[in-house]
This record gives C-alpha cells, sequence and structure tokens, in this order.
C-alpha cells in the first residue's frame, strides 16, 4: 500500500534520511523505531506531505508524494506528537469545527463526532474546555481530529509522549483496535509499546534503516547466541574468568562487576543451541564459590535496539 523508495533528505549539509527503502503493507500496524533524531518524525513529515524528499519517492497506492500530494493527504490522518488543539473550545466544538473543514455537515457530522467520541473514550469530557483535560485526553481528542476524515492510514508521532502508564496503556490498545480496520504508522523510542502493539517494526539510526521485521524475528535474529548471567560473592575475579574460559561451549565472558561491591557479577556467552548452565554450575560447586544469581538471560527487543543504535 506504501512503498518508500530510496528516501533521502538534506538540511544543507547535513543529511538526515539515508537511502530509506521499506514497504507499508495494508491492514498493517507499523512501528518506527529509533533514538532521539534519527530520522523518524522527518519520514513521516514526508510520507504526509508536509515535507519533501531531497530524492527518492514515497508511493501511495497509485499516488506519489512529488506529484499528487494533496490525494495523498486525503487518504492520511495525521497526528503530530503535540496535538495542535485549540484549548479554549470545548472538546464537542472542536470536533464539530473539524467535521466542518473535512466537509461534513449535518446529519453526517454528528453521525461521525458520535463515532468517535465512542471509539476514543470521550464521553466523560465531551462537554469540557480542551485546557481542563490531561494529557492522555488531549491526546485522544487528537486522535479522533486525525480520523474524521476516516482515513484509509493513520500517522502518529510519537502517540504516547509524556503519558503516565496507565494512559500508555489505553492509547495503545486504542492503536490496536483502529489498527484491525486501517492501516497504522507511528513512531516510538518506547520499545514495550513497540512489541505490544506492532505487527511489524522498522528501526532507523542516524538517518538510515538497521533492522525491519517482525519483533520476535528480530529478536531471533540479532541476538547472535545465549547468554547466562553469573552472579558470585568475594570469588578472586581472575579465577572465575580463567575457570569458565575452560568450559566447552563458552565463546566469550564480560565482566559486570562494580567496584568494591565484593561481589563479581559475568555475563557468559555460547552459541544459541548449546546450554552451558550444568558445565557452569559444576565449576562453581567445584570451586565452593557462594552462588547469588545464575540465569540464562531472555533477549529481547529492548536488547537489539541497543545493539543496533549505540554510538560505537
Amino acid at each position: 500500500m506504501i512503498e518508500v523508495q530510496g528516501l533521502n533528505k538534506f538540511y544543507g549539509d547535513s543529511q538526515v534520511l539515508k537511502e530509506l527503502d521499506f514497504t507499508i503493507n495494508k491492514g498493517e500496524i507499523l512501528g518506527l523505531l529509533g533514538p532521539n533524531g534519527a530520522g523518524k518524525t522527518t519520514t513521516m513529515r514526508i510520507l504526509t506531505c508536509f515535507l519533501q524528499p531531497s530524492s527518492g519517492n514515497i508511493q501511495v497506492k497509485d499516488y506519489n508524494v512529488l506529484d499528487n500530494p494533496l490525494e495523498i493527504k486525503s487518504m492520511i490522518g495525521y497526528l503530530p506528537e503535540s496535538a495542535p488543539l485549540y484549548g479554549e473550545m470545548l472538546v464537542y466544538d472542536y470536533l464539530a469545527y473539524v467535521a466542518a473543514m473535512r466537509g461534513l455537515d449535518g446529519g453526517s457530522r454528528v453521525k461521525r463526532i458520535t463515532e468517535l467520541v465512542e471509539l476514543c473514550g470521550l464521553k466523560e469530557v465531551v462537554y469540557k474546555a480542551i485546557h481542563e483535560l490531561s494529557k492522555g485526553y488531549k491526546q485522544r481528542v487528537g486522535l479522533a481530529h486525525a480520523m474524521m476524515g476516516d482515513p484509509e492510514i493513520l500517522v502518529l508521532d510519537e502517540p504516547t509522549s509524556g503519558l503516565d502508564p496507565n494512559q500508555i496503556v489505553e492509547i495503545r490498545q486504542l492503536i490496536k483496535d483502529i489498527g484491525r480496520e486501517k492501516t497504522v504508522v507511528f513512531s516510538t523510542h518506547i520499545l514495550s509499546e513497540a512489541e505490544a502493539t506492532c505487527d511489524r517494526v522498522v528501526i532507523i539510526n542516524r538517518g538510515a534503516i538497521v533492522a525491519d521485521g517482525a519483533t520476535d524475528r528480530l529478536v531471533r535474529e540479532f541476538s547472535g547466541g545465549a547468554v547466562v548471567d553469573v552472579t558470585l560473592q568475594h570469588p578472586d575475579a581472575q579465577r572465575v574468568s580463567t575457570e569458565f574460559n575452560q568450559v566447552a561451549g563458552v565463546v566469550d565472558l564480560e565482566d559486570l562487576s562494580e567496584v568494591d561491591e565484593g561481589l563479581v557479577k559475568m555475563a557468559i556467552f555460547s552459541k544459541e543451541d548449546e546450554d552451558i548452565r550444568p558445565a557452569l554450575y559444576r565449576v562453581i560447586r567445584e570451586q565452593g564459590w557462594d552462588l547469588l544469581d545464575f540465569h540464562r538471560r531472555t533477549e529481547t527487543l529492548e536488547n537489539v535496539f541497543a545493539q543496533l543504535t549505540r554510538e560505537n
């Protein structure tokens, strides 16, 4: 449905997008992930025809952003990170104003507002002034605004930014509900949100795509092996390293100990299909070390994200 083709964007001599290529399928919830400044918002602004690319293009169905911006805008509902709301207006009056701009009138306007008030959970605040609302409710009003024209595609930039944990859960569920009927593209740097909500993620770092796929597939693809975390009390750290390095299947060690704590914390790496825990435990028992923690690390999207976007 949406095809991003060789997308580049320069601001002066600074290149903020570098040859982006990816496809968004109809009915998919796609998460654009990346650290601050990675290029997520710039990508969304080009997709919604608020910016033009320096080179490359985005095709939305039979239209592209260079030649058909009005047609694409009519298909998209866009919620920027800071929802552009008029605080002095009542929620209902604001939605009626948006409906009028979208060309809805009479019964169709009332019907659409009623549908969105129900869908976005605005019943309790529909006759309150927008400036009196919590940020969570303001985001809901922004979502209702973005969906007023019943767009095929919904583009949301950091939709849960600044919300408390309960509000995040509510907005996340709302996005999943909307995603049953529409194509949704949203940006975030909250990894748990992406894992819970998205069908697929595209990770961007420094303007370039570093990963693209379903979250579970990316975790398997980039984990690179199994990790066992061990914490021992008051052993000799050099002796621990020597003994663990002699265990069959160990490919690397990382000392995670904190200075002056009296503990030795080790991350022991092995091949993904090899369980080295029985052999490690035998060494610990034979050496008589006091064992405080011993577990195989569960790889997560957060670990993959850190691996792909860290500075070095």
